[in-house]
């Protein structure tokens, strides 16, 4: 959707950064690096040669790499460029968290947070004796259910602030809803809550739904997960309670729209108010559902909710009446089992990686048990590991150089806008005018959040778990109906990323993506535009892809198109999913181009915009070449290393199936569309990647 990675690789933390960053223009020749040079420039190591670019890009400038790195860390999904950001990252990460637990700060102190958090994740002997008795409490008041209107009040319980429809964050929320709180689509001044669907535990409804023999294997070994989930916890017929489980999250499977189809904003664009839940929606109790979520009345006030996908939650909703009691009552516990999992017990713990590690993802072992620490507490409390980092890591001198790129990639897109041959004036007024209140956040937020109402125990693993899930979620429900701060980031700087909030009319560039090899004073400005520019480019262009292009300057839901200019960029964009369709990774399985469409929309334009912004940096200069290449060859090389990447097969079929990204050898054929890349490499008609001038696609 919006943000720049993959949602499994969006969650890798980023924990470092070197203070210096890339200098917008070099006004002398920097010397040319030795080939084996570690981020200064391509990487010709990186390289393989012996393929023709025309033919597969990707290897071309990739294929080093992969031979390098095949076969992956029994510990590893995949490696990937962005392994070296996150894995430097963590240990800038890991300093910190280490710095905390040696201070002795003061209780109520946020090191004293992150140090205490550590400790209780790093406590197993505490995990065993504390998880499993407070576990066995919170399954007994599940097995207390006795009506309806007890299931109604249990699942208001449950609901979390557990996703972000707009950047595929948690999309599938375990709990029957999702929540998130963000600006109105219709009033983008004020919080709003959005409801989502939910109640899956697997990825996406295709785990559920797809009869192929991958995913009936899938399932069989779900069902067998599921059952050992409720063995660990102590509960009797399992096998039974397991496949009650597995058939009523089938049939709330069955209700789900799409991935593609959820991206449509149009159709997601639906103000219920909390009457119409019951009329629309009937079968949930949905008086006591929001009395015990807390939403009946947050701040004083009545919300008016925005349902994402009305259908699903009417389907949900239906299935409530219709589903016996008791497998309600056995999918809420084993929820509640496999989200405890690893504050509960190693058993649990160690089963529900089976699965999720090695079964979805294909990843034979665990990360050590200190890295897991140290990523859990920069999750958590992100903000506190992130202030710490940012004064640390990140130096103002920095943010000024990053700065100082940003706006020569606006100032480039803003000249392809005025540009455009295909948009009518008032289209195109409107289009300037979101690109010039765009609120550009780089390296770390102006203000931090608090954690002073979070309680942290240095022994109680679980108990942390829970109250900071419930503390993200009333400081959700606190902020419903209040004023929107449109400079609030949705992302912490040690985050190994960046984001469009198109409903903040917004881009956030944390600090940790802003270090090599993305982002280099040493290296080329070839380099550095090819990388860390195409990354800037991507997100502006989100502003105007197939969903930000839903959203006018104040962030609101508006048709501010022409008919011509709408269908023009609809056609466009269509024959752009239609060439991601074409992808095929596996004899079974494609590249959905509908799903995929706003990240190869911002793609395309994003090389375009980047490679215009290398040009008029350096114009009048002379930029060297690098082994035989000449500074566009770089540009397109190094966006193209972007993503070279080795990913074990389960994890790809499951990015294919549930992300809106598309694998990384397909993103970097992107270059497929760009006329400048033609020349640069000489390619010929009769090379496989070849298209016609008028197949490649231009928008923007």
């Amino acid at each position: 959707m919006i943000s720049y990675l993959p949602s499994s690789a969006a969650r890798l933390l980023a924990l470092s950064l070197a203070a210096t960053t890339l200098a917008l223009a070099q006004a002398q020749t920097p010397a040319v690096p030795p080939a084996n040079a570690p981020h200064q420039g391509i990487s010709l190591a990186n390289m393989d040669p012996a393929i023709r670019p025309g033919d597969d890009f990707y290897h071309f400038a990739n294929g080093g790499f992969i031979a390098r790195n095949t076969p992956l860390p029994a510990d590893r999904a995949a490696i990937g460029v962005f392994s070296s950001l996150s894995d430097n990252s963590f240990k800038q990460v890991a300093s910190i968290i280490d710095d905390a637990t040696k201070a002795n700060a003061p209780a109520g102190s946020d090191q004293r947070r992150i140090a205490d958090l550590y400790r209780s994740y790093m406590d197993e002997s505490a995990i065993e004796s504390h998880g499993l008795s407070t576990l066995h409490t919170q399954l007994a008041v599940i097995a207390a259910i006795k009506d309806r209107h007890d299931l109604a009040h249990a699942l208001g319980l449950s609901l979390r602030a557990d996703v972000d429809a707009l950047n595929n964050t948690n999309f599938h929320t375990a709990n029957i809803f999702g929540l998130w709180v963000a600006p109105g689509f219709n009033d983008p001044d004020h919080y709003a809550p959005y409801l989502l669907q939910g109640g899956l535990q697997l990825p996406s409804r295709d785990y559920y739904l797809l009869d192929s023999p991958h995913m009936r294997e899938i399932r069989t070994k779900y069902l067998a997960h599921i059952a050992a989930m409720f063995r660990l916890a102590g509960f009797s017929d399992a096998d039974t309670r397991a496949a009650l489980v597995l058939d009523l999250e089938t049939s709330i499977a069955r209700q789900h729209i799409s991935l593609a189809d959820s991206e449509n904003i149009h159709t997601a664009n639906n103000p219920w108010t909390m009457a119409d839940f019951s009329t629309k929606a009937p079968g949930l109790d949905w008086t006591e559902f929001f009395l015990a979520a807390g939403l009946t009345n947050p701040n004083g006030k009545q919300p008016t909710f925005i349902v994402w996908q009305p259908s699903a939650v009417i389907g949900e909703a239906g299935i409530v009446i219709f589903r016996d009691l008791d497998s309600w009552k056995d999918l809420l516990a084993y929820h509640l089992i496999e989200a405890s999992a690893i504050g509960t017990s190693k058993d649990l713990a160690e089963e529900r990686f089976a699965f999720f590690g090695k079964t979805l993802s294909g990843t034979p072992a665990q990360r050590p048990r200190d890295f897991r620490g140290d990523a859990f507490v920069s999750t958590t409390l992100g903000d506190a590991v992130g202030q710490i980092y940012a004064q640390r890591f990140f130096s103002p001198e920095a943010k000024a150089q990053a700065q100082a790129l940003v706006a020569n990639l606006l100032a480039a897109f803003k000249i392809r806008l005025e540009n455009l041959t295909w948009m009518a004036p008032t289209t195109k007024k409107e289009a300037l005018a979101k690109l010039a209140t765009l609120q550009v956040g780089v390296g770390y937020p102006d203000h931090w959040r608090s954690y002073a109402a979070l309680e942290i125990k240095p022994d109680d693993l679980l108990g942390n778990m829970q109250r900071a899930s419930l503390f993200e979620y009333h400081d959700s429900l606190s902020r419903i109906g209040t004023p929107v701060d449109r400079k609030e980031w949705t992302m912490e700087p040690q985050t190994v990323n960046a984001v469009n909030l198109p409903l903040d009319n917004g881009l956030n560039f944390p600090a940790a993506i802003l270090q090599p090899p993305f982002f280099d004073p040493k290296a080329p400005a070839a380099a550095n535009y090819g990388a860390i520019g195409t990354v800037i480019g991507h997100e502006i262009s989100h502003t105007f892809d197939s969903e930000g292009a839903a959203f006018d300057s104040q962030g609101r839901v508006r048709n501010w198109w022409t008919p011509d200019d709408l269908a023009h960029f609809d056609a466009v964009t269509a024959a752009l999913a239609a060439q991601y369709d074409t992808y095929k990774p596996f004899p079974d399985l494609a590249v959905n181009g509908k799903q995929t469409l706003g990240e190869n929309i911002a793609d395309v334009a994003g090389i375009a915009a980047a490679l215009d912004g290398f040009h008029a940096a350096t114009q009048g200069t002379t930029q060297p070449a690098l082994g035989g290449f000449t500074p566009d060859q770089q540009f397109f090389l190094a966006f193209a290393q972007n993503w070279g990447s080795v990913t074990r097969e389960a994890a790809l079929r499951q990015q294919i199936l549930g992300d809106p990204h598309a694998p990384g050898q397909f993103r970097a054929a992107t270059v497929r569309n760009i006329d400048a890349w033609y020349t640069d490499f000489k390619v010929q008609p009769t090379d496989k990647l070849y298209l016609s001038p008028k197949d490649r696609v231009k928008i923007w």
